[in-house]
C-alpha cells in the first residue's frame, strides 16, 4: 500500500514538475517573442512608408512647423480617444532629416481642463525660436521654443518649451487675444519681420455673420505678448501662412507671398502692416487632398530653403489604426515666367536617402501598338518616379501606377492636343517646355503626388490600390515618344521596430 501512494506521488510530482517547466518555457517564450521586433509595426495595408501618418487615431493640420538645434518639430491636430475629428491636441514628432520622424508624447492638451470635443481643444497654429528671450522663459544656453495656438473658443495662446520641446508649459498670460464670440478667430501664424524688428501675426478671421468677411488679420507685437491690430485682408479661409520669397531668376528682387489654409496664395508687397497683392489667387495643388499648408519656420540661413507641408485632406484608410497623412515635404520657389510670377514645389532633396534599387533609360523611343512597356520589371508599392519626355508624334502618355493582372491601375494620363494632365478625378493644363514635359512621382501606399514641369503644376491625391498590385506601365497612344532620361526608385519604408 506505501509503494503504491509512493509511486502515485511520485508520478504526480513529475507531473507537476513538467507542467513547471512547460510555463516557464512558455513564459520565456512570449517575453522572448516581445523583444523581437514587430514585423507588422506600420506595415499594413494603406500605412504610408514614407509619408507622417500618427500610430494610430485622427490627425490632421500640421502646427507649430520649427526648426531647432538639428531636429525639424512636426506637431499636428490630434485626437488622442478615436479615429474621427474631435477632441484637439498637438500631436508631436521630431525629425533630423524630414524623411525619418520619432514620434514624441503630446505637446498641447486642451486648456480649463476641457474634455468637450470642441470647447477649449489645442486647434492649429505655429512655432518659433524665441531668439532674444522676449518671453523671459530661457534656461541655460537652450532657446525657449515658442507655440502659439488657438485654444478654440478660448482665445489665441501661448505655450513654450525650455528643453527643445519635450516639456511644455502653458504661459501664465494666456490668453493674449482674447476670445470674441462674434469673430471666429484661428489659426495664428507667427513669423519675424526685419524691418521693424517686429513679430507679425497672421490670423485668420470671420468678422461678421457675412461669409464674406473671412479673410487674413495681422498683428504686430515686440514682446510676443502684446499684439497690435493693423489690417485684414478679405477673401482667405483658415491656416494662413506668410513669408518672403526671393525671386530664383531675380535674385535681386523679393516679393511677399500668402498662402490660404487650401495651399492657393497671393504674391505681392508687405510694409509691416498691410499685405498688397499683386497678382491674382493662385494654385499650388489641383489636387483633392491637399489643405492646411504650413512652411517651417528658423531653417538656417546656410539651408535656405523654404519647406512646406500639408495634410491630405479626405483620404481614405479603410480598416487602418490612423486616419490621415501628411504630404511629402517639399521645398518652394518663386520664379518670373514669362506668363507672370508663380510659386513652384518640388520633393525636398532628403527623398535620396530613402531611395533604394534604380532603374534607369535613357533616349529610349516607344513606339505604340507594339506592346513594349519598358518599365515592366519596375515592381513595388513606394516609388520615385522621374521622367523626361519627347512627345514627339504622340496624342496621350501616362502610367498605370499600382497595376496587375486583375485590376488596371491608376491612370495618370497626359493628353497632348488638349495639354492637360489627368489624375484619379483632377484634370491640369500642363504646357510643354520644347515639346517636351517632365513628370517627378511620388507612389506611397495611400497616395501619389505628381509635380510636372520641375513643379509648375502639381497634384496630391489619396489612392487605396488593391492589395497586391505591384507593376507599373508605361503607355502612349497615336504617335511615338521618346523617352530622353527616366529614373526609377524604389523607396525605403522609414518606419520599423529596429
Amino acid at each position: 500500500m506505501h509503494s503504491v501512494i509512493s509511486k502515485q506521488n511520485s508520478e504526480k510530482f513529475y507531473t507537476m514538475k513538467q507542467v513547471g517547466i512547460f510555463l516557464f518555457a512558455l513564459v520565456f517564450s512570449v517575453v522572448l517573442i516581445a523583444s523581437k521586433p514587430e514585423k507588422k509595426y506600420y506595415n499594413e495595408l494603406y500605412r504610408p512608408q514614407f509619408h507622417f501618418t500618427p500610430e494610430k487615431n485622427w490627425h490632421n493640420d500640421p502646427n507649430g512647423l520649427v526648426y531647432y538645434d538639428g531636429e525639424y518639430h512636426l506637431f499636428y491636430q490630434y485626437n488622442p480617444k478615436g479615429k474621427e475629428w474631435g477632441f484637439m491636441h498637438w500631436g508631436h514628432a521630431i525629425s533630423t532629416d524630414l524623411v525619418h520622424w520619432e514620434h514624441l508624447p503630446i505637446a498641447i492638451y486642451p486648456d480649463e481642463n476641457s474634455e468637450d470635443k470642441e470647447y477649449c481643444t489645442a486647434f492649429s497654429g505655429s512655432a518659433i525660436v524665441d531668439e532674444k528671450n522676449l518671453l523671459g522663459k530661457q534656461e541655460g544656453d537652450l532657446k525657449t521654443l515658442v507655440v502659439f495656438y488657438t485654444s478654440q473658443h478660448c482665445g489665441q495662446r501661448i505655450a513654450y518649451s525650455t528643453d527643445k520641446g519635450r516639456t511644455w508649459k502653458k504661459f501664465e498670460g494666456n490668453p493674449v487675444i482674447p476670445y470674441d464670440e462674434t469673430d471666429d478667430a484661428r489659426d495664428p501664424k507667427v513669423v519675424w519681420y526685419e524691418p521693424s524688428q517686429e513679430y507679425i501675426m497672421v490670423l485668420y478671421r470671420k468678422t461678421s455673420a457675412d461669409d464674406k468677411a473671412k479673410g487674413v488679420s495681422f498683428y504686430a507685437s515686440d514682446n510676443l505678448v502684446d499684439w497690435e491690430y493693423k489690417s485684414h485682408i478679405f477673401g482667405f479661409y483658415e491656416c494662413p501662412d506668410l513669408m518672403p520669397m526671393r525671386v530664383t531668376n531675380r535674385p535681386e528682387e523679393t516679393k511677399w507671398v500668402l498662402f490660404d489654409g487650401d495651399g492657393s496664395y497671393l504674391i505681392g508687397s508687405f510694409n509691416g502692416e498691410e499685405f498688397s497683392p499683386e497678382t491674382a489667387k493662385l494654385k499650388s495643388d489641383y489636387g483633392k487632398n491637399y489643405y492646411a499648408t504650413q512652411t517651417w519656420s528658423n531653417i538656417p540661413k546656410e539651408d535656405g530653403r523654404i519647406i512646406q507641408i500639408a495634410w491630405m485632406r479626405g483620404g481614405s484608410f479603410p480598416d487602418m489604426p490612423f486616419n490621415g497623412q501628411m504630404t511629402f515635404p517639399t521645398q518652394l520657389e518663386l520664379t518670373r515666367y514669362n506668363f507672370g510670377y508663380q510659386v513652384t514645389r518640388k520633393p525636398v532633396s532628403e527623398i535620396e536617402l530613402i531611395q533604394d534599387k534604380h532603374y534607369n533609360w535613357e533616349n529610349v523611343k516607344i513606339i505604340p501598338g507594339i506592346n513594349q512597356n519598358i518599365v515592366k520589371k519596375v515592381k513595388g508599392d513606394c516609388l520615385h518616379i522621374v521622367g523626361e519626355f519627347d512627345l514627339k508624334s504622340c496624342n496621350t502618355l501616362g502610367f498605370y501606377i499600382r497595376h496587375s493582372k486583375k485590376e488596371t491601375g491608376t491612370e495618370l494620363l497626359y493628353d497632348v492636343k488638349r495639354g492637360t494632365l489627368s489624375l484619379l478625378g483632377t484634370t491640369v493644363p500642363l504646357i510643354p517646355v520644347d515639346n517636351k514635359i517632365i513628370l517627378e512621382i511620388l507612389v506611397d501606399r495611400a497616395s501619389v503626388e505628381v509635380f510636372a514641369n520641375e513643379g509648375q503644376a502639381v497634384i496630391s491625391q489619396c489612392f487605396n490600390p488593391v492589395k497586391g498590385a505591384e507593376d507599373l506601365v508605361l503607355f502612349n497612344s497615336g504617335g511615338e515618344v521618346v523617352v530622353r532620361a527616366l529614373d526609377i526608385y524604389k523607396i525605403k519604408s522609414v518606419w520599423g521596430a529596429d
